[in-house]
């Protein structure tokens, strides 16, 4: 009876390092912002303790933070959307490549070994007003003075795709990898053309990838906070910069984990769907 004790043990005291961490770095903190939510900022600048709907209240009707939720899904879709429509030919280039896909990855990993801060605002120096595109623009004759390109919706896109694209390939590479060509190859021995097999076959096979870096861009362009700092106008705010006007400008802990909360609510109901339906196996092997 102690063996078989011992036995059952054995497995919890191998995951007990493991578990710990994860229970003191995610759940503690997040069970810390959900009691916050719930307290009340009061007129002195105090946190005032106790069990208040006051946040949620404001943070769920008010029409300020639902338009701007609205917009930040607005945007992730977006973006999520044009990833996918770079991404899927970039990822099937590599795949189908023969002898340079190491050098093609490696290209392709490239950006992660540059600060995410530093890749968003170098597009200051390419679409500002000094910068090199209105200067080829001048240069070349087509435009007489500079144009404002900077600080608005595109530009926000724009900057998430260059720092998102690299996901939506790398997970459709692994799908694509997975595939075995030879099936495009009987496709085409049985009549079909190259597009047909592609359609028929390749295509399908390839969803759970082109699923996996969906989900990626889309939940780390919903929260994201830098890049429409840097790259957007007033007008341009993202859920996140709400949650940091909130903490760190006004000092409102509780309205900043109300809202923290909902995001987290919206976007983590998203990966239970995606597991759901397709599991995160493939999301895994993309990050992987």
């Amino acid at each position: 009876m102690g063996i078989e004790a011992r036995e059952r043990r054995q497995p919890w005291i191998l995951l007990a390092p493991a578990l710990t961490s994860v229970t003191l770095l995610l759940f503690v903190p997040l069970a810390f912002i959900v009691v916050y939510s719930f307290w009340l900022r009061t007129a002195t600048g105090a946190d005032q303790v106790g069990f208040y709907l006051d946040n949620w209240q404001e943070a769920l009707g008010d029409p300020f933070y639902r338009d701007i939720l609205f917009s930040t899904l607005r945007i992730a879709a977006i973006t999520t959307i044009v990833c996918a429509l770079m991404g899927y030919p970039a990822a099937y280039f590599i795949a189908r490549s023969r002898g340079n896909k190491a050098i093609l990855l490696l290209m392709l990993m490239l950006p992660f070994w540059i600060s995410y801060i530093i890749r968003t605002m170098s597009w200051i120096n390419i679409l500002g007003v000094s910068g090199a595109l209105n200067w080829l623009l001048q240069t070349l004759g087509i435009i007489g003075e500079p144009i404002q390109m900077l600080y608005n919706e595109t530009t926000v896109i724009l900057g998430l795709v260059h720092f998102l694209l690299p996901f939506m390939i790398l997970n459709v590479y692994v799908a694509l990898e997975g595939i075995d060509i030879s099936l495009e190859d009987a496709a085409c021995s049985l009549g079909s053309t190259r597009w047909q097999s592609f359609l028929e076959v390749t295509l399908p096979l390839s969803l759970p990838g082109l699923a996996a870096g969906g989900l990626l861009c889309f939940v780390l362009s919903a929260g994201t906070y830098i890049t429409p700092l840097v790259l957007g106008g007033p007008r341009n705010a993202m859920f996140a910069n709400l949650v940091f006007e909130a903490v760190i400008t006004q000092l409102n802990w509780p309205l900043g984990s109300a809202l923290s909360l909902m995001l987290l609510a919206i976007l983590g109901g998203l990966v239970l769907i995606y597991n759901h339906f397709l599991g995160m196996a493939q999301l895994m092997k993309g990050l992987g």
